[in-house]
């Protein structure tokens, strides 16, 4: 009652007027404590500096909403599947909780027009946006508990904007098709991942070299060490999406022709 009749006042007057329409065009409700959420959208790039030194960003709602998101996400896919492993199930929410999927789900809700960052300089970070959304969603947490987070995630933003159908299909874990092969074949596999030279704490960057039998078979660059590894398992099967069974053969004779160069 109290919602339906704030709804229109908060929209259009006050300080925060832009702050609240943005939130209800983006998720369909008008938030109880809003300054969560003007604090949800400051980008690390953008922090306000205190007296104190202490620098105020969306980092700490970027930690609690991805702890959320996927538990939220666990949920629903324990439900959503019932006679599917605990292995399928772990594949599957890591593809819907990546940050590749969530900068495409802030793209689709309009999330990203409202981000304040600097993109000054050599500020080049791919998934702000998604970093943005779970920001966001650690704020409807706090300000709305997870029962409406929960419902407001599976029945209307993972409803509209994510195909589970492409989800199913698409192939984006190559690290583990990665090790799965080299288990299979027994071959061993070592990964060797450190800070790329140059890097900044602004602006950190990774580089992994994967080692199978202990030679190189592949590098990749990312901004985490998970998304560089991952980038370094694609780049040793890049002709595919896939490592499939079929393509054993053919990435152990590449080991081979390697072996015999080195």
């Amino acid at each position: 009652m109290f919602d339906f009749i704030l709804r229109p006042f908060r929209r259009r007057f006050g300080r925060d007027s832009r702050y609240y329409a943005a939130v209800d065009d983006m998720f369909g409700f008008v938030p109880h404590n809003i300054e969560l959420y003007k604090l949800a959208l400051i980008h690390k790039s953008a922090s306000v500096v205190l007296d104190s030194g202490q620098q105020i960003n969306n980092e700490r709602l970027e930690f609690l909403g991805d702890a959320v998101i996927e538990s939220v996400t666990s949920d629903y896919l324990f439900i959503e599947f019932p006679d599917r492993d605990e292995g399928f199930m772990t594949q599957l929410r890591s593809k819907i909780v990546s940050r590749q999927s969530l900068n495409g789900i802030a793209h689709s809700i309009g999330l990203d027009a409202h981000v304040i960052c600097n993109s000054s300089g050599n500020f080049t970070q791919k998934h702000i946006y998604g970093d943005a959304f779970e920001a966001m969603m650690g704020a409807i947490y706090l300000d709305q508990g997870y029962e409406f987070v929960n419902r407001l995630l599976i029945n209307d933003i993972y409803g509209r904007h994510l195909s589970m159908e492409e989800m199913l299909s698409s192939e984006t874990d190559f690290k583990s098709r990665l090790i799965e092969w080299c288990q299979k074949n027994r071959h061993a596999i070592e990964f060797r991942t450190d800070h790329e030279r140059g890097h900044s704490s602004s602006h950190p960057m990774f580089h992994s070299t994967v080692y199978v039998d202990g030679i190189v078979v592949g590098h990749g660059s990312g901004e985490s060490k998970k998304e560089a590894e991952q980038s370094a398992s694609y780049s040793v099967s890049q002709s595919s999406m896939t490592i499939s069974d079929e393509q054993s053969a053919e990435l152990l004779d590449r080991v081979d022709r390697i072996r015999r160069q080195a």
